[in-house]
């Protein structure tokens, strides 16, 4: 027989370490308290799924995460009839099962879905707090707990993948940005386990990075990929070397801009 997983499955535990940058954490609040949903803007690596962690761990709610891409379909998220054995059994998709139960559904970079698929949230990101599921001739009203938070980057997407206004004026907006240097370092520092002087560099190597966007790097150096280069360090593979493989290489396939890049490093760390 094919279950469902239970929501207390989806509890968060552990504490996830977050580091508040502005007043976030009470206009989510204040959000959540009006049932508004959320949409998260900022660029890759900022903290923004991060963030919903803390925020579902903080209010004791069950998160279900959904990774947007291409393939996604609105089954995928509401749900689809399955064959178990001999019968035909229908199978809540993870949206729905929010919906029922009153979870944080989290649609991560929602603009990578179809925009057919994007439409089934509609009805959810308005005041009806809706879910019609057409193959079961069913309307789902939203328990009272229930969530919808999104994340896209805005930086990056091109006309045909940005969001349309007949979705985004759903939503109320949380922009996020790379934190400020000293606490980003911090976070740098305890998510890798390095020491704050080492993350201090790894920040200041972010922050050269992040100025030459407009020499054609698509996206600067997220915080996380910053984590990914102390993690390496503290493994204890050589400073320069772990920002090039984690930093550098990741952000680009351009040669002159590798060697830029490259530059920069060999600046901070040799």
């Amino acid at each position: 027989m094919l279950e469902v997983k239970p929501l207390s499955d989806y509890l968060i535990n552990e504490k996830p370490y977050y580091l508040p940058v502005a007043d976030e954490v009470e206009l989510y609040q204040a959000a959540c308290s009006e049932r508004l949903p959320l949409m998260l803007k900022g660029p890759t690596g900022c903290g923004k799924t991060r963030f919903v962690e803390y925020m579902a761990w903080r209010m004791k709610r069950p998160l279900i995460t959904v990774s947007c891409h291409e393939d996604l379909f609105a089954a995928d998220l509401v749900g689809r009839y399955l064959l178990t054995g001999d019968e035909t059994v229908w199978m809540d998709g993870p949206l729905t099962q929010a919906v029922r139960g009153g979870a944080i559904c989290y649609l991560d970079e929602v603009v990578e879905a179809r925009k057919d698929t994007t439409v089934v949230i509609h009805p959810l990101a308005d005041d009806r707090r809706l879910l019609p599921i057409d193959k079961r001739g069913e309307v789902v009203r939203a328990h009272p707990d229930f969530q919808l938070v999104i994340s896209y980057n805005p930086g990056y997407q091109s006309v045909l993948k940005d969001l349309k206004q007949s979705t985004r004026q759903r939503f109320v907006a949380l922009e996020f940005d790379y934190p400020e240097a000293p606490g980003e370092s911090k976070i740098v520092a305890q998510e890798s386990q390095i020491e704050l002087e080492l993350a201090t560099r790894l920040v200041h190597l972010a922050g050269k990075i992040r100025q030459i966007r407009e020499q054609g790097l698509a996206e600067g150096a997220g915080t996380r990929l910053l984590i990914y280069a102390g993690q390496l360090i503290r493994r204890g593979i050589e400073p320069a070397r772990a920002c090039k493989i984690a930093i550098a290489q990741p952000l680009t396939d351009d040669p002159g801009l590798l060697l830029t890049l490259d530059e920069i490093i060999s600046d901070i760390f040799l």
